[in-house]
């Protein structure tokens, strides 16, 4: 008797899922798996799981373009603005490679004197090779965490940008995986 292989009948009916068309597969990177795996159980028990899939869908399809002034904006002393504009596609501006990016919002105050406040949101690409100078999100055994890449010889620390938080070395016997560079931060004022 084989085993394996098609037999009649088995197996999901086509069409059969929620959208009533077929599926695909998707590979992604074992370390982002957890966090995927986390975002969907958060859909899934969502009341409004229809609306939540259609704003991820959509967002990939929308841009936004603003005008956009020519002259620059003293912070000293003032100038005189002139009317030229042009506009700016934000979207190509602060995500020039979204397949590659993600966002995430930040909680605590670790790097504040990078310019980075709790409740900011990041913007961060997978596609840069994280070098020495980089602000990098990086899982340490489970943990997320935002800070600045330090490599001194063969030796890796993630550096926080607020002296009342200590440095963190990087032994051989953490599990330690950078999931992308911070390319933008965005941050609203008056809140």
């Amino acid at each position: 008797m084989s085993r394996g292989g098609l037999r009649p009948g088995a197996g999901r009916k086509k069409n059969s899922g929620v959208f009533g068309e077929e599926t695909v597969a998707r590979r992604i990177p074992q370390s982002l798996a957890p966090a995927l795996d986390h975002y969907l159980s958060t859909l899934t028990l969502s009341t409004k799981l229809g609306e939540n899939i259609q704003s991820i869908l959509t967002a990939q399809a929308d841009s936004l373009q603003l005008p956009f002034f020519s002259s620059k904006v003293a912070a000293g002393s003032p100038d005189v603005a002139d009317e030229d504009q042009d506009s700016l596609n934000l979207q190509e501006h602060l995500i020039p490679s979204p397949a590659s990016s993600f966002l995430v919002r930040v909680t605590g105050e670790s790097m504040i004197d990078a310019g980075i406040q709790s409740d900011d949101i990041l913007i961060v690409n997978r596609e840069i090779k994280p070098k020495d100078g980089h602000i990098v999100i990086a899982a340490v055994n489970g943990e997320i965490t935002v800070k600045q890449l330090i490599v001194q010889h063969d030796q890796v620390i993630l550096m926080p940008a607020n002296p009342t938080y200590s440095p963190l070395s990087i032994t051989p016997s953490m599990e330690f995986h950078i999931w992308g560079v911070v390319t933008s931060v965005v941050h609203q004022l008056g809140k």
